[in-house]
């Protein structure tokens, strides 16, 4: 979803666009995006279309306004779209914020730990460090 966002549109990039609600439900070929500002105003829209047959856009859930608890300005735009339930409604400051690799390093981190007991079972992990992904600066500088 970020990078089709990123590369394909200009939602991420315009600091206008508070929220983008998702229509992927209404047909399997394309998505219809629409752009809200601060006060739940439509600024915009886009159309995102899928060249393959699997390929769709969907809403990781971290995304999503509920989720995230954004603020819906109450008989906006953007409350009317949300009370429809016909798609997502993404909050564009979390997905700003999104940082890819650090989130590729928590899923990696989750997904060893979840192994961890299972290597040790078969004696393929004898022992193992918990600790910060990133080297300590303050104990480098000592």
């Amino acid at each position: 979803m970020f990078e089709r966002l990123d590369k394909e549109t200009a939602f991420i990039r315009d600091t206008s666009v508070e929220a983008v609600h998702v229509d992927n439900t209404k047909l399997a070929d394309r998505v219809f995006l629409t752009a809200f500002d601060d006060e739940g105003r439509v600024v915009s829209g886009d159309t995102l279309y899928n060249d393959e047959p699997d390929q769709r856009l969907e809403v990781a859930s971290e995304f999503d306004h509920d989720f995230t608890h954004m603020e819906v300005p109450p008989g906006s735009d953007l409350e009317k779209v949300v009370a429809r339930e016909d798609g997502w409604v993404v909050n564009m400051e979390v997905v700003r914020e999104y940082d890819v690799v650090d989130d590729r390093r928590k899923t990696q981190r989750a997904v060893v730990l979840a192994h961890l007991p299972d290597l040790m079972k078969r004696g393929e992990a004898r022992g193992f460090l918990l600790g910060q992904d990133e080297p300590d600066e303050e104990a480098d500088a000592e």
